[in-house]
């Protein structure tokens, strides 16, 4: 059964219009990169997708009632702040209805290598720990799709690979998992599939190698790339901005 389905959607925002005619399916066992540069438009995506904006056009997960979306989705938005001090477990246990000994506390905390952080007031963590721990809630909610916007922003290089290795499995067990990032490295190298976006409209969808070429990193980004392949996997080393041409 499909995941998510988009068409047509749009936000607009006064005269502005952050997101445009965007068409979009998700299956299971897709691990989706969203790319593009600040301010393309992803964030809205997301939102829009799960009816957080008031959007034209149609999402499946915004045609759902609030229970049954909860059900089919977890959403880890960018916003990293915890208010209230409580313990770890008590905030990933809040993703099955606060109940600290559901089977998907302890699973999702293991995942995360948070499980040693249980007893101690989420609002103690270092930054890239809290990360984690949110990311844990959201796994703990056990939906067949995961929505996560740039959920590896203040993580450390060895659990960045491990959040977007863990997501690579995710789909792998049949998931389906849209995330949200900024590190085309990883997004080649963990996604199944690549969607950019660029001005608010999605002007590429396709496999990682298919999707990042020197011309489009060059286009949209506005960056000089090596591109290679290690370990049968697409590698992508942004070097230099490209020079804009004067006025």
């Amino acid at each position: 059964m499909t995941a998510l389905v988009l068409e047509h959607l749009s936000v607009a925002r006064g005269a502005q219009q952050p997101l445009q005619d965007a068409c979009l399916r998700v299956d299971p066992g897709e691990c989706v990169g969203l790319i593009g540069p600040n301010g393309a438009g992803k964030s809205t995506l997301l939102r829009a997708a799960l009816g957080l904006l008031p959007a034209a056009g149609r999402s499946s997960l915004a045609a759902l009632s609030p229970a049954a979306r909860a059900r089919a989705a977890a959403f880890l938005p960018q916003g990293r702040e915890i208010a209230w001090p409580m313990p770890v477990i008590d905030l990933v246990a809040l993703a099955q209805g606060g109940r600290r000994d559901a089977p998907e506390v302890a699973a999702a905390m293991a995942r995360m290598d948070v499980t040693a952080l249980g007893p101690r007031p989420a609002t103690a963590l270092s930054g890239g720990e809290q990360a984690r721990v949110l990311i844990a809630r959201a796994l703990a909610q056990n939906t067949p799709l995961l929505l996560a916007d740039e959920p590896i922003a203040g993580l450390d290089p060895a659990h960045q690979i491990a959040c977007m290795r863990l997501f690579a499995d995710l789909a792998a067990e049949g998931r389906s998992v849209v995330v949200a990032l900024h590190d085309l490295a990883l997004a080649a190298r963990h996604c199944t599939r690549i969607v950019v976006l660029s001005g608010g409209r999605i002007v590429a969808d396709g496999a990682p190698r298919a999707v990042l070429t020197a011309a489009l990193l060059e286009t949209v980004f506005g960056i000089r790339c090596h591109l290679d392949e290690i370990e049968g996997a697409p590698v992508v080393v942004p070097l230099a901005p490209v020079p804009r041409a004067k006025a």
